[in-house]
């Protein structure tokens, strides 16, 4: 049963599954669905050799990976696909994250100039995804920055994002966030120069 419930919530992803959907897939009651779930949360957040957890958010379960890896994760994903990404780019990213959903008309309202580019570029790095449509008229698509985003940036969730205080709705969003990326880096760049004198003092 457990490795059936870790392949079904692998392949759910971002999307996440309900408990109803997971009780009819495995042909069990809701109330017996949930006391797997329970047990099988349980085992995963004591087990120091599993690198992942099951989280419930609203009427959906995620399997995800644990916070005390964020680290390693953001290490990994120190190149591509956020490095080199065109100031246009940065720009869109940063208005999502703040404004999402939001779609490409109002991001372009925003920055003032056209934006599908880097929307392309974005979604072919998997930093975003389409996030349903406005009602709104043609019911333009939305669009959110996704769980990559995240784990990319080290961020938990959206609520670490850091403060936009008074910075202008125009402009402070870039800044902050390209300052934001940077301040990442650095501190990457820092607990790795740690790690090896602290190596260095054990040999």
């Amino acid at each position: 049963m457990e490795a059936v419930l870790e392949a079904i919530l692998y392949t759910a992803g971002e999307s996440g599954v309900t408990l109803g959907e997971l009780a009819g897939i495995l042909e069990i009651s809701e109330s017996a669905m949930r006391q797997q779930l329970e047990v099988y949360q349980e085992k995963l957040a004591s087990d120091e050799q599993r690198g992942l957890q099951i989280q419930q958010f609203a009427d959906r379960y995620y399997l995800l990976t644990k916070p005390a890896f964020a680290a390693a994760i953001k290490k990994y994903f120190a190149g591509p696909p956020a490095a080199g990404l065109s100031q246009a780019a940065l720009e869109v990213l940063a208005i999502i994250a703040y404004q999402q959903p939001i779609t490409r008309i109002e991001i372009d309202e925003i920055r003032g100039v056209q934006s599908s580019g880097a929307l392309t570029t974005l979604a072919s790095r998997q930093l975003i995804k389409e996030a349903g449509r406005k009602e709104a008229p043609g019911r333009p698509i939305l669009y959110a920055t996704t769980q990559f985003f995240l784990d990319y940036f080290g961020l938990n969730q959206l609520a670490d994002l850091p403060p936009l205080a008074d910075a202008p709705k125009d402009t402070g969003e870039v800044d902050l966030f390209t300052a934001f990326r940077d301040d990442g880096q650095s501190q990457q760049a820092e607990d790795d120069k740690k790690m090896e004198q602290n190596q260095t003092d054990d040999n």
